[in-house]
């Protein structure tokens, strides 16, 4: 039976993608995990970085995005991580082409984000009914992604964010913080307005995932 994450080409059915994954999948933190050449080829590593994952998910994480690498390795990677954790919120991230999305749309992500406002790629995926969550920082940027139906942004890097663009006149607007951010920047971004943050190389690089994600976990849980 199909679901709403199916390729079928529908309007609606993108919007009910979006508000389906804006009523339960922006819950705090999104841990963006930028593969190296060793996580593809080497068994070990491999299998450290996936019982880290499944550490992660029994903690409570829900929401994992796997950078996107033009390499031979990435899709079998990424469609192995699909299969043997079905229940979380898999998607992928630095998208920056065609393909890109193809592959994401072939391994059966629930979504992907962009990592730099592009148009024309937004059109693209929209036309594949795959949802892609632009990267904006600018207001130019914002009020085209905005004619154009995006519900939810990603605002990055946060840090570069135009200081003319005002959160809070985007009531219908889901907003997600990211570059150069980590756990303990959740609080202060959460008071800020927005619904979630990416937390990138603060939070996982060299095959290791920062030991306060699961300490913020554990707290969240207990």
């Amino acid at each position: 039976m199909r679901t709403i994450y199916d390729f079928i080409k529908s309007d609606n059915n993108i919007k009910n993608k979006v508000d389906f994954f804006s009523k339960n999948e922006l819950i705090s933190f999104f841990l963006l995990i930028k593969p190296t050449h060793n996580i593809y080829t080497n068994d070990r590593d491999r299998d450290f970085v996936e019982r880290q994952i499944e550490k992660l998910i029994k903690g409570g994480a829900s929401n994992i995005e796997i950078s996107w690498a033009d390499h031979k390795y990435w899709f079998n990677f990424v469609s192995n991580l699909k299969l043997k954790f079905p229940k979380v919120n898999l998607g992928s991230a630095s998208i920056i082409n065609k393909k890109s999305i193809d592959e994401s749309i072939k391994i059966g992500l629930k979504y992907s984000m962009m990592k730099f406002w592009d148009k024309d790629l937004l059109n693209y995926s929209n036309s594949k009914n795959h949802l892609l969550i632009p990267g904006i920082k600018n207001l130019e940027d914002l009020k085209e992604a905005i004619d154009l139906d995006c519900k939810i942004i990603k605002i990055y890097p946060v840090k570069d964010k135009n200081k003319s663009i005002n959160l809070s006149q985007y009531k219908n607007i889901d907003f997600i913080a990211a570059g150069g951010l980590s756990i303990c920047d959740l609080p202060l971004y959460k008071s800020l307005g927005y619904k979630a943050i990416v937390i990138g190389d603060k939070g996982f690089k060299n095959r290791n995932i920062d030991p306060k994600i699961f300490e913020f976990l554990n707290y969240k849980s207990n």
